[in-house]
């Protein structure tokens, strides 16, 4: 198995008592929910690893690790070969594994969805007629992710509603130099600075309950243009690429500077300058300096797959 760890652990011990497991934990999810992590010195991986083997000795394993020889990050497996009980004391482990799931329940309570899907109660018949012969229902809660998963990093908002936000903002920090030069011919206007609160108050109200909708909201749609923005310490600036195309020398072939290059390589000019259009004075590069298309002749199409995401209004 290499689905979520602990929940199949609690199925293999309630299938018999001579069932024996192998999980490969991959996905990061607790038995209501994504993990939450509480060993900060731990890495998330090492942290999760050691709370599926603290599951399985709750359920009655005795557990071991070891590491598979393949090629992946995750490749720590946790086994089961035997119990730590005698079979005549299982009412007593039954108990003791009741105790411990419904201490990890969230104290806000769970959420169960019921599904009219046959072959999914099929499925779980076996395990819900041995629930009920010990007078519990500790997997009732337990909600499958969906097979498409919703995207909520604003990635999946319409273009149209992003590129509004977008102009709104920019505009308005364009608009915070106009008495200090910012108009002056020969100069390129910087704009100036507004905190994340700040630019949340430009927008409509049924604006921000779209985004609340999203991870992070309205930063992680600023962050995600950061073509246009700079979002530092809670504060939104314009972005200058001639920082960035002025940089000198003894800084280039950082680990930042060779991701950024190979993130241009793959993505050079298949996307409009958003200066080019919409600043009052141009890109403050030159076309064959900029990363990004100024005009039709200067685009070209994307060679990245295109990725299915799924977006709930």
């Amino acid at each position: 198995m290499s689905w979520e760890g602990g929940m199949e652990v609690c199925r293999c011990v309630k299938s018999s008592f001579s069932c024996r497991y192998f999980v490969l934990p991959c996905c990061f999810f607790d038995f209501y929910g994504k993990y939450q992590r509480r060993h900060c010195k731990k890495s998330q991986y090492k942290e999760y690893i050691d709370f599926i083997s603290e599951v399985s000795t709750a359920c009655g394993f005795n557990t071991e690790e070891d590491c598979l020889r393949i090629p992946s990050t995750k490749r720590v497996c946790l086994v089961g070969k035997s119990r730590s009980y005698q079979l005549s004391d299982e009412p007593q482990a039954e108990e003791g594994r009741d105790k411990y799931i419904q201490g990890r329940q969230p104290c806000s309570g769970v959420t169960v969805r019921e599904s009219n899907v046959e072959d999914e109660a099929e499925h779980h018949h076996d395990h819900s007629e041995t629930d009920r012969i010990h007078g519990t229902n500790w997997g009732a809660g337990f909600q499958p992710r969906e097979r498409i998963e919703t995207v909520r990093n604003c990635a999946a908002l319409p273009r149209d509603f992003v590129d509004g936000i977008v102009l709104r903002v920019a505009t308005s920090l364009l608009g915070l130099t106009k008495d200090e030069g910012g108009d002056v011919p020969g100069t390129w206007n910087m704009g100036g600075r507004l905190s994340v609160r700040e630019v949340a108050e430009l927008l409509e109200q049924e604006t921000l309950q779209v985004l609340k909708k999203e991870c992070g909201g309205l930063q992680t749609l600023l962050k995600n243009n950061h073509q246009v923005f700079r979002v530092e310490g809670g504060m939104v600036h314009i972005r200058d690429w001639r920082v960035q195309a002025q940089r000198p020398r003894g800084l280039q072939g950082t680990r930042a500077d060779s991701k950024r290059k190979h993130l241009i390589s793959g993505a050079l000019k298949t996307r409009a300058c958003w200066f080019h259009i919409h600043h009052p004075h141009g890109c403050p590069l030159q076309a064959e300096e900029c990363a990004f298309a100024h005009g039709p002749d200067d685009l070209r199409p994307s060679t990245r797959p295109l990725k299915k995401m799924k977006y709930s209004n």
